[in-house]
């Protein structure tokens, strides 16, 4: 019987991953992502997983971004608002209810999807600039709710009672940072896997959603609106399931980096790096691919953290503008994006075997022929 177990799952990965060579290429860059802690490239000032992880987050913000304006043309410059309210959520009933984040998080995440269906409706009869303008002030106002109820929301300070180390216990009893879900006791290699494995497969199931029926529908709205709703398609519904899934993992990321911050600011809703930070690695690796944030995001941070820092000793706006010009050379050599090039070159080396002669492979590796 674990035989035909084992035979069967070889013969899955063999057809589904092993000869796609771009999904051979994403499952190996997992792996060395996996084994990044113990390579011993923490050093000085470089703390590759802390970089990491925080480029994990910015992923799975970028990805869910992607799939509201690359897949149903729905521009949005406000997504700090599910990156701030999926934190702020957290902080919020761990400081006044000392709940564990086990219980936090989902509950964050539902009420994230609340915002966004509220925030969508009205956003559903603006198109182009004026829903990126709506967009963007929501988040600003948000920032002007948060001062005037400071006594709940902590102002400018924010909320910055979550300390998340190992054995810490809320008032409640529970523990505060569930570090035993991913088996480790250090609490910053703990919160690294646990931030890849949620980029993995917040990544994984956006891209579904992205190949399925449902993305098609987003794809036809985008391409053309009126054509859509003439054919049936209720533009309304899925505009308003694209705001709510892309609300959902762009809270999640908001969630799991409030931990790393120990707390809650309106930082969080801050419009250059949680609104335009997704706009630019999207464009950079592949806008409405959903793999190209991914791509994206780790170029973005490999350049920030190890060109700009340690190879570029000079002001932030002199940075920004060499990293601004770094990007228009790639676009203007990748226009789709460099994910999506990288992808095509991939498939070009695909040759595709048949199921049989994979099983037959399999047959004879399990029998030790």
């Amino acid at each position: 019987m674990p035989i035909k177990y084992l035979r069967r799952a070889y013969t899955g990965f063999a057809t589904r991953v092993y000869d796609v060579p771009p999904r051979m290429l994403a499952f190996l860059i997992f792996i060395i992502l996996s084994l990044v802690p113990f390579a011993g490239f923490d050093s000085g000032k470089l703390n590759i997983s802390t970089i990491l992880y925080e480029a994990n987050v910015m992923a799975i913000l970028a990805v869910s971004w992607d799939l509201l304006v690359g897949r149903t043309g729905q521009i949005s410059l406000g997504h700090a608002l599910f990156f701030g309210a999926g934190a702020y959520g957290v902080a919020i009933l761990f400081k006044y209810f000392g709940w564990p984040s086990l219980i936090t998080i989902p509950i964050s995440l539902v009420m994230s999807v609340g915002i966004a269906l509220i925030v969508g409706l009205p956003c559903l009869r603006i198109k182009g600039p004026y829903l990126a303008l709506v967009s963007m002030s929501v988040p600003l106002a948000i920032v002007g709710f948060l001062s005037l109820f400071r006594d709940v929301f902590g102002g400018d300070v924010g909320i910055p009672s979550i300390i998340a180390r190992p054995g810490e216990y809320s008032s409640s009893g529970f523990k505060i940072f569930p570090t035993s879900l991913v088996g480790f006791s250090n609490l910053p290699i703990a919160q690294y896997y646990l931030s890849l494995s949620l980029m993995a497969v917040s990544a994984i199931i956006i891209y579904k959603i992205a190949s399925s029926k449902t993305g098609v529908v987003f794809v036809s709205i985008l391409d053309d609106e009126l054509a859509s709703k003439a054919s049936g398609i209720n533009v309304t519904k899925y505009k308003l399931m694209a705001f709510a899934i892309s609300g959902l993992f762009g809270s999640l990321a908001g969630c799991i980096f409030v931990y790393s911050q120990k707390g809650a600011k309106p930082v969080l809703f801050d419009f250059l790096p949680y609104s335009i930070l997704p706009l630019i690695v999207t464009i950079l690796g592949g806008m409405g691919t959903i793999y190209g944030p991914l791509v994206g995001t780790y170029i973005y941070y490999a350049l920030d953290r190890y060109v700009f820092t340690e190879l570029i000793p000079l002001g932030g706006i002199i940075s920004l503008l060499i990293f601004m010009l770094i990007v228009v050379i790639f676009v203007i050599k990748w226009p789709r994006g460099i994910g999506r090039a990288i992808v095509e070159k991939l498939a070009d080396l695909e040759e595709p075997r048949e199921i049989e002669e994979i099983e037959k492979k399999a047959k004879k590796e399990g029998s030790g022929v």
